[in-house]
């Protein structure tokens, strides 16, 4: 079975959404999505998306923070160009539905949040993904050019090298192979543009604050498909997730912190100022650092977070979502300080892409979480990823329309799936075991502080565990499980060479044997590609 579109768009994030919204008057878009559509990051998000509209605030300040929180390796060019961009992503998002929080006199209740020395957010309340996701989602499914194909798993990208057979450089992208989850049918989908985006990959870790989903999938196969990939030894850890034994690691914002939280020991004991001027609203790769430095120099499984000398009516009102699911778990963050830890939450690495969101690979972009555009380097500031969502959304769309334009040279033909002699299997408990053992290695080996032995023992243990995959994935039927799991162990192996090569400590990456920052040698991006 083959599918075909002018436009395919994988994942139903702010950025798959915003581009598909804005390209769709042009052409038939085919958006594909692993779950529900509304099953995405974007929808956790809390925080909120930063844009410059005070009259305090300035686009240079913006810049300055940006810069700042990514230790110096963002690209000064593109952080501009994002930051510029903002008020207009601000007016595209509201054209499309979104109702931000205002005050009284309706004016926008712009919030702070670690980093920015500035009110900048855009929020609702505590729900601003809910919120941004539910107005997109309806946007996309009252437009008559957008087919959406929920439950289908992307497996692996269709290139000219791949369907040809031959070397191709630079080689181009044709679509995607996709497993529809409910009939476990392998469709090829064709198109002449193809659209990563795909989000993150924080399922590699034991202990993340992200969705189910987040297995990478983006970043495998534009790694497998021969792009090159940038910046995977920064994963920021949020700091602040909910500690409770029933708790899927629910994120406490950080606006929480930027309305005047105060993190503290067991005792009661307020420790941010000796780790940073900025105290409790220090960026997060220092704060999370900070806090597994608490835990482990006194033996607490975790510290806690105090805004308890706010009102009442102030904490409900401001945060009705973290308080009533706080309330859930017998705690009332009115009265008591919130039990947290940090656990992974976002990935400032990803596919290497220029100020279009283009790849290496021709006709195929990636925007999002899974892109490394060059605006977050070595750390994101807080509530840029929206924003950075939605400014390469409309440019990736903006070039895909100009490429749309141009006389292609003719598809080759696409063969179907070939499932060869693979069979159902007997084994499912080998996915399982394999999946727990790399998330569990990434976590004690390659988590918060690392050091070059246990970055090597990790690389050793997931090669030895990617073989095993490897004889999994082509003896038997795949399955959505599976190509999770060959994906989570490919990004876990990228993560860990890429930590391997940086022989310094700079924002989310700390190496206990390199612990200084080497501006000299590496104020520069981590690059890997496929050697074929």
């Amino acid at each position: 079975m083959k599918i075909t579109s002018d436009f395919l768009v994988v994942g139903s994030g702010i950025a798959g959404l915003c581009y598909a919204l804005t390209v769709a008057d042009r052409g038939q878009v085919a958006l594909i999505t692993k779950r529900e559509i509304a099953t995405t990051a974007t929808r956790l998000a809390q925080g909120g998306i930063a844009a410059v509209s005070n009259t305090d605030d300035s686009f240079d300040q913006h810049i300055q923070d940006t810069m700042e929180a990514g230790a110096w390796l963002p690209d000064q060019e593109i952080v501009r160009m994002v930051v510029e961009n903002g008020p207009e992503a601000i007016d595209a998002l509201i054209e499309w539905g979104v109702n931000f929080s205002r005050n009284n006199d309706q004016s926008y209740d712009l919030t702070r949040e670690g980093g920015h020395s500035q009110r900048r957010i855009y929020h609702v309340k505590d729900e601003t993904g809910k919120e941004i996701e539910r107005a997109l989602v309806e946007a996309v499914q009252s437009h008559p050019n957008i087919t959406v194909y929920e439950n289908h798993t992307a497996v692996d990208l269709i290139t000219e090298a791949k369907v040809t057979r031959r070397r191709i450089k630079p080689d181009r992208c044709l679509g995607v192979y996709v497993l529809n989850c409910e009939t476990g049918q392998v469709i090829t989908f064709g198109a002449p543009i193809t659209v990563l985006a795909t989000g993150g990959a924080g399922k590699v870790y034991l202990y993340t604050c992200n969705p189910d989903i987040a297995t990478g999938d983006g970043i495998a196969m534009a790694y497998r498909a021969g792009a090159t990939i940038a910046n995977m030894e920064f994963m920021q850890f949020h700091p602040t997730t909910l500690f409770h034994p029933h708790a899927k690691s629910f994120l406490v914002s950080e606006a929480v912190r930027g309305e005047g939280a105060i993190l503290r020991r067991r005792d009661g004991t307020a420790f941010m100022a000796g780790y940073h001027q900025l105290q409790d609203l220090a960026p997060r790769d220092i704060v999370a650092r900070a806090i597994d430095n608490e835990m482990k120099t006194h033996g607490d499984d975790c510290v806690f977070l105090d805004i308890t000398h706010k009102t009442k009516e102030y904490i409900t009102d401001r945060f009705p979502y973290i308080h009533e699911t706080c309330l859930s778990y017998g705690i009332d963050m009115t009265k008591q300080p919130i039990p947290v830890v940090p656990a992974a939450h976002y990935l400032c690495g990803g596919i290497k892409v220029d100020s279009w969101g283009e790849t290496d690979i021709i006709n195929l972009f990636a925007i999002g979480e899974v892109s490394c555009s060059g605006l977050h380097g070595a750390n994101r500031l807080a509530s840029n990823s929206l924003l950075e969502g939605v400014v390469y959304a409309k440019r990736a769309a903006e070039r895909s329309l100009a490429l749309s334009k141009e006389k292609l040279p003719p598809c080759p033909t696409i063969e179907s799936w070939d499932p060869g002699s693979a069979r159902d299997s007997d084994e499912e408990v080998v996915v399982a075991h394999n999946w727990h053992e790399i998330r569990l290695c990434m976590w004690n080996y390659v988590g918060i502080v690392r050091s070059d032995k246990r970055l090597i023992r990790a690389l050793r243990r997931v090669q030895m565990i990617q073989e095993e995959i490897a004889d999994y994935y082509w003896d038997f039927l795949i399955t959505s499980d599976l190509v999770e799991l060959r994906n989570i162990a490919t990004v876990a192996e990228l993560i860990i060479r890429c930590a391997l090569k940086r022989k310094e400590s700079r924002g989310l990456h700390y190496n206990i044997n390199h612990p200084e920052k080497d501006d000299i040698h590496w104020k520069q991006d981590t690059l890997i590609r496929k050697v074929y």
